[in-house]
């Protein structure tokens, strides 16, 4: 480390991959510095190169393909590119350790999870088996696994998702690194578990004096975590600055427009930007977006990269024609912008930045108009009642059931349906309400929906949809309600044949229904193809990719295709399972304004399934809190965000990460993770009554939490709770 504390400094940094189309620059002149102890954000959307800066310093890029062609990497007073593999394996996991996006692809199924710590303490650290095995044990119970020495001769698949990052984070410091490379740490975990993990990286950070180098696109994350911020776009840097300037005023277009896709800048008039929540009127709501997508490396545009989506650079010759570089503006910021404060300021840059303002103001406005709130719906389209779902524990030579896991344990609610166009105004069309279902991994929701289609058997209750029971119904009627219910997946790639095209892909259900004598109102079996090409132009795809496969589109497009496979049948009901979890914040936006618009178009109800309670507050109207099983709470969504009285809501919504520096440490966040079905808390077992669920981790919980079980009671119009102590604390 030099004199000045950096421990690490990427000067001029380019990474490009040869392939048979062309060369891929992955990474041009990329330049940053982390200090001792500090933690450093790389930020920006998917495809802009944060992942392979990451392997470039660990010089992990895949070769022969890949290869770092210029650039110095120093740390700890060593430039890494000049070492030989040998001196650099002693570097790689001992002085800089890194955390991979998804644990189960980076630990060993075959090996316990002891087994994997100890091997990479006895390599760096020269220490003999018992010791190590020692060291890995230990390293468990520091990352918060309790029964840390039994848990260490389980295997990666028997631990949940949170758990299997805390072992990941034990391997990675167990030899006390310098450097920590966290790469989306905790992408696709939900709120409470994710908050545990950034909690947990802070407190090794603390004990062992570490660097954090975090690479993200949650810019919530960010901003209650990071020191200093990066934000890269098309493989280059485009600003730098500390987190609390970088997220008050930001100086590039990209950045502004990544910080307003999930908020609203409350206050225009302030000189000081102010990002808050969405917590306006919920049917009027709509983020703001990036226009376009990251653009491909072998296609890069001339000029800056972000001109194209940019609402200056757009129509800017300078902006087409020459890339600005990055330079520093003052106060320890830097930025590449023809247009930003400082850099080369002119009269016209205020103008054009002023009329941006006032155009995506306007436009703003002209959704709202276009998202009237509904009014005087009649009657609820679906219906669940006292809904149950056990799923049978069976032991035993024979096979004997011994118990049951109550996946879904009682719950009730109701979703109105939205209203059909008149006769004599065919045009407009009331949207139905959207219920968000909420809660922490395997809480339940998924089997909620399943359930409700009747994908796994319900134990007991009522599920009335449009009228019908669906519990009941014969094949011939279950086939009719499945028609009417459309499903989004979480995850598109997996739930897209790859060996099907997308053609294929969307006109399947219209060929299976026309199999059965069912067809959409409008067009016949014939007419499948142009059926498809609407639906992909409805869903902002191109019908020309009508003959491609799933592998050929991104993350952002392959989720359209699922939204567009759901409304192939003009489903009155669309089920969405985490359909944005896994996304860019750029993506998520598209993603959620389009389901927006379609349910405004098409007057859809919306079942909305998420643990990101901060996506869930934009997009619903009624929100219904689930653990274990249960509904702890209910309410409208504007009623619940700003009265939570559960306080298992309570620490949900403290869990937020938001995009206000200023709420930085204002957590609530209970320890360890939710109960396993398989075994809940011990007072259940005294009996079907006995206890709240959520007593061992409930900072208000008594004597009264264990005897009794607080069922749902209305607190006020239309807010449910099942609490005994729920009461309204700041979070």
């Amino acid at each position: 480390m030099d004199n000045n504390g950096v421990l690490l400094s990427v000067r001029e940094l380019s990474t490009h991959f040869f392939t048979g189309e062309g060369i891929v620059k992955a990474v041009q002149e990329v330049g940053f510095s982390i200090k001792k102890g500090q933690t450093f954000a790389l930020v920006g959307e998917s495809g802009c190169g944060k992942s392979t800066t990451a392997l470039s310093i660990m010089r992990l890029v895949p070769s022969p393909q890949g290869k770092i062609i210029g650039g110095q990497i120093v740390f700890e007073g060593r430039n890494l590119l000049a070492l030989s593999e040998r001196q650099m394996r002693q570097v790689r996991g001992n002085r800089i350790a890194m955390i991979f996006q998804e644990p189960m692809t980076s630990l060993n199924p075959v090996f316990t999870l002891g087994n994997q710590i100890a091997e990479a303490i006895k390599l760096h650290q020269k220490k003999r088996t018992r010791k190590a095995w020692a060291g890995a044990v230990e390293m468990l119970g520091k990352v918060g696994i309790a029964d840390a020495a039994q848990r260490a001769r389980e295997y990666p698949h028997q631990m949940s998702g949170g758990m299997r990052q805390r072992v990941m984070i034990a391997m990675a410091v167990s030899c006390r690194p310098a450097l920590l490379i966290a790469d989306e740490p905790t992408t696709a975990l939900d709120a409470m578990v994710q908050a545990q993990i950034l909690d947990l990286l802070d407190e090794q950070q603390k004990q062992n004096g570490m660097s954090i180098l975090l690479i993200t696109h949650n810019l919530g994350i960010v901003a209650q975590r990071a020191d200093d911020v990066a934000v890269m776009y098309a493989s280059r840097i485009v600003e730098v600055g500390d987190s609390q300037r970088l997220f008050a005023e930001p100086l590039h277009p990209y950045t502004r427009g990544l910080i307003y896709s999930l908020c609203v800048e409350r206050d225009a008039s302030c000189e000081k930007a102010r990002f808050q929540s969405l917590t306006t009127h919920y049917a009027l709501r709509r983020t703001k977006l990036i226009p376009g997508a990251v653009p491909e490396p072998l296609h890069f545009p001339a000029g800056c990269k972000f001109h194209p989506r940019c609402p200056t650079g757009y129509k800017d010759k300078r902006c087409q024609t020459f890339e600005p570089e990055l330079k520093e503006v003052g106060q320890g910021r830097c930025v590449a912008c023809w247009y930003a404060p400082g850099y080369e300021r002119d009269a016209s840059c205020v103008m054009r930045r002023a009329s941006y303002a006032i155009r995506t103001t306007k436009y703003a406005l002209r959704n709202d108009i276009m998202n009237q709130p509904m009014t005087n719906i009649d009657g609820y389209l679906l219906k669940v009642n006292n809904l149950k779902t056990y799923f049978p524990i069976k032991r035993g030579l024979l096979r004997r059931t011994v118990g049951y896991v109550k996946a879904v344990d009682g719950i009730s609610f109701g979703i109105r349906a939205g209203r059909s166009p008149a006769p004599d105004r065919a045009r407009l069309r009331r949207a139905g309400q959207t219920l968000g279902l909420v809660g922490e991994s395997g809480c339940g929701k998924t089997t909620v929906a399943r359930s409700i289609v009747r994908l796994v058997p319900a134990t007991a209750g009522e599920v009335v949809f449009d009228g019908i029971d669906v519990l009941s119904a014969g094949k011939n009627k279950l086939r009719q309600i499945r028609r009417q219910i459309g499903l989004i997946f979480q995850d598109p790639y997996s739930s897209l044949n790859p060996r099907m095209t997308i053609g294929d892909i969307v006109g399947e259900p219209l060929k299976v229904q026309s199999h059965w004598g069912h067809q959409v109102v409008g067009w016949k079996n014939g007419d499948v193809r142009e059926r498809v090409a609407v639906l992909l132009s409805k869903v902002g795809l191109s019908p020309e990719h009508i003959n491609r496969y799933p592998h050929e589109f991104s993350g952002g497009q392959r989720q359209r295709i699922g939204v567009a496979r759901a409304l192939a049948l003009e489903p009155k009901l669309v089920i969405c399972d985490e359909p944005v979890s896994s996304l860019d914040v750029s993506i998520q936006s598209q993603i959620l304004n389009l389901l927006k618009d379609l349910q405004q178009e098409l007057g859809l109800t919306y079942l909305f399934i998420a643990h990101d309670l901060a996506v869930v507050e934009f997009f619903c109207d009624i929100v219904a809190v689930m653990y274990m099983g249960k509904i702890v709470e209910q309410a409208e969504a504007e009623e619940l965000y700003r009265n939570p009285l559960h306080p298992y809501t309570q620490a949900l919504m403290s869990a937020i990460p938001r995009v206000e520096p200023s709420l930085r440490g204002r957590r609530t966040v209970p320890g360890g993770e939710a109960p396993s079905i398989l075994s809940p808390p011990h007072v259940w077992r005294t009996g079907p009554s006995a206890g709240c669920a959520f007593h061992s981790r409930c900072p208000l919980a008594d004597g009264d939490c264990l005897k009794q079980t607080s069922v749902l009671e209305e607190k006020s119009k239309g807010h449910f709770v099942a609490c005994w102590k729920c009461k309204k604390i700041d979070y």
